[in-house]
């Protein structure tokens, strides 16, 4: 008779309780105990290698922060990457008071002077008469002008390229007798675009920059070049590193050294010792998926209170290296 258990129910056979209890133990022997050793750290390496992954680009690099940006330590600095939208507005680093902004003043006037004589890329535009107020400038001490001779025909585009190339204070003030009849009623509607364009911390006080009083901040500028970046004429005209102008002792050259270096596709400098150096510039750069991507900056007041020369050098170093690293950025998005 089998053995009863205690509900009184038939016993199993000692050979079949064994049976089961070593069923029982098996899973948890040594052999099951590295092959869960084993499947763990395969998920492991495979979550590793998912976030490897999806923290690189195709081509295996890891994105660049945008707090790698290497950011100017002084002064105000604003960029934007067109066509990445919020991504793309990197925003502004430094001091946000209005300051002089030297010669990138001519930026605005050019503005002004292409919204009223529209000009296509290759347009050379009406002729303007140089006046005897713009040959006596050209010896100015103080700030950049051109040589030229009173009674001397320029193209209009001939004249945007003597005011944004060499950076020619009195062809950009000649520009605006041409305009309006007086620097006065062009500064108005300098400050009229202003308004139109939200530049709210902006006042221009002459056609160009030479008064420390024309003031604006790195944001404001910015506002400007997504404007006037988009006009044919303008942008052909900063892409020059130099033009012969017929009647003008030449060739007159950029004095934006970054120009063709690092993606830089144009820019207008200014400088003086209120100011300091600026530069508002125009680059490209791919993207990850090998779309150019146009990038605009303004760089403001650099070792403001020194020379024109020292502003001048310090904005364009500063400048050099900010670009290639908004450039690396770029490349990872």
């Amino acid at each position: 008779m089998s053995p009863m258990t205690s509900r009184g129910e038939p016993r199993a056979p000692l050979s079949a309780r064994r049976h089961h209890k070593n069923w029982l133990r098996r899973p948890y022997g040594p052999g099951f105990a590295a092959c869960a050793t084993g499947a763990v750290l395969l998920t492991i390496v495979a979550l590793l290698i998912s976030l490897v992954r999806s923290g690189a680009g195709e081509d295996g690099r890891a994105p660049v922060s945008a707090s790698a940006i290497s950011w100017p330590e002084q002064g105000q600095t604003s960029i934007l990457v067109e066509g990445l939208g919020a991504e793309g507005d990197l925003g502004t680093r430094g001091t946000r008071e209005p300051v002089p902004i030297a010669s990138v003043t001519k930026v605005m006037t050019a503005y002004v002077i292409l919204r009223e004589h529209p000009l296509r890329a290759a347009d050379a535009g009406p002729d303007i008469t140089v006046d005897q107020q713009a040959a006596d400038e050209s010896v100015l001490s103080g700030e950049s002008t051109v040589p030229v001779e009173r009674g001397l025909r320029l193209s209009e585009r001939h004249a945007l390229e003597l005011m944004l190339i060499p950076s020619g204070g009195n062809i950009a003030r000649m520009l605006a007798r041409w305009d309006v009849g007086s620097e006065e009623a062009f500064v108005g509607k300098m400050n009229r675009a202003v308004r139109a364009l939200g530049m709210a911390n902006t006042t221009y006080t002459d056609a160009s920059g030479i008064a420390p009083t024309t003031v604006s901040t790195s944001a404001d500028q910015l506002k400007l070049a997504r404007r006037v970046m988009h006009d044919a004429a303008f942008r052909s005209v900063l892409a020059m590193k130099e033009s012969t102008v017929p009647g003008v002792s030449g060739p007159v050259r950029t004095t934006n050294t970054l120009l063709g270096q690092d993606g830089v596709v144009g820019g207008k400098t200014g400088s003086s010792t209120p100011a300091g150096g600026n530069l508002m510039w125009a680059a490209t750069a791919p993207d990850r998926s090998g779309h150019d991507r146009l990038i605009l900056g303004v760089v403001l007041h650099q070792q403001a209170g020194t020379s024109s020369e020292q502003g001048l050098r310090a904005v364009l170093a500063a400048s050099r290296e900010l670009v290639s690293t908004v450039r690396r950025w770029v490349s990872t998005v």
